[in-house]
């Protein structure tokens, strides 16, 4: 399986360099490839048929692993898996891997036609935060089976709900998720940890994005090797006396590890923003407590 995902990458790769002209016609009002020749995917910057054409011959199974421990899974799973099943790669294999701390919260799930649910148990310690716990929980399963039964995942949060499709255009090797809250700011502004002591600084007068730590996809074990480089990250400022978030970290690894493609505020929408001119289609929301 390795090695057809490594011939699926590479042929990834030429696939969205064919389609850079038609990205650049379609959308001149927003950015769609990076100084790296990264695609940042918006609403209008692919064709859906080309991609549905090619990637409907590889035979694909795309894993989206959510945590739900404690009140996020009683207040967000259900409408987080009914609506996934509708929007998220609706005609291909998809495994749900549902990472919980009590199998007494999970709701009726119902997946729906190639879907089916790996339910997980998540353990953690006291002193661990949730972030932390989370990403433990998800390498020892990647390396313990998620590697071996998908060829594409994504990590979410439970706190959001799928709009509309949210599709293949979406697959790549390291795919970063554009924050909604950041995007459209001044860059001078981001929110990265700049104490030259943590693991997580990008130094002033750097950083190019600010990326949303609610998603993270890409292949099995490139999400393996964030969290690896996240774990070391948080052990080096523990032993510093310093305490980033996991969002700094994931913005560091971003930074230092450009990835493959990138995903417009679209799909990760904030519901207490109003939407730009520029979002289009919402394909994901995330959703505040007082929302429900």
């Amino acid at each position: 399986m390795n090695c057809k995902r490594r011939v699926l990458l590479l042929i990834s790769c030429v696939l969205y360099f064919m389609l850079l002209e038609y990205h650049f016609r379609k959308r001149p009002d927003v950015v769609t490839t990076t100084d790296w020749l990264a695609p940042v995917i918006w609403e209008g910057t692919f064709n859906r048929q080309v991609l549905e054409e090619y990637y409907g011959r590889q035979n694909l199974t795309i894993g989206l692993a959510v945590p739900a421990t404690g009140r996020i899974a009683d207040q967000y799973l259900e409408l987080f898996i009914q609506s996934a099943s509708k929007h998220f790669m609706t005609g291909y294999r998809v495994i749900f891997y549902i990472m919980v701390d009590a199998f007494y919260r999970l709701p009726n799930l119902e997946p729906g036609p190639l879907q089916t649910v790996q339910v997980l148990d998540i353990r953690g310690h006291d002193a661990d935060d949730f972030h932390l716990m989370r990403m433990k929980n998800l390498a020892v399963h990647i390396v313990g089976h998620i590697q071996d039964e998908v060829d594409f995942l994504f990590s979410m949060m439970a706190n959001r709900v799928f709009q509309n499709d949210f599709g293949v255009e979406t697959l790549g090797t390291s795919v970063a998720q554009l924050h909604a809250w950041w995007y459209f700011k001044n860059t001078e502004n981001l929110p990265y940890e700049r104490r030259p002591g943590s693991a997580a600084c990008i130094p002033l007068g750097q950083g190019d994005f600010y990326y949303d730590g609610t998603v993270i996809g890409g292949t099995p074990l490139e999400i393996l090797n964030f969290i690896k480089e996240y774990l070391d990250g948080i052990m080096r400022d523990k032993e510093n006396g310093l305490n980033s978030t996991y969002e700094r970290h994931l913005n560091k690894y971003f930074f230092i590890h450009k990835p493959t493609k990138l995903l417009s505020p679209e799909y990760s929408w904030d519901t207490v923003l109003w939407p730009p001119a520029q979002v289009w289609l919402v394909k994901a929301a995330r959703c505040l407590e007082r929302a429900f």
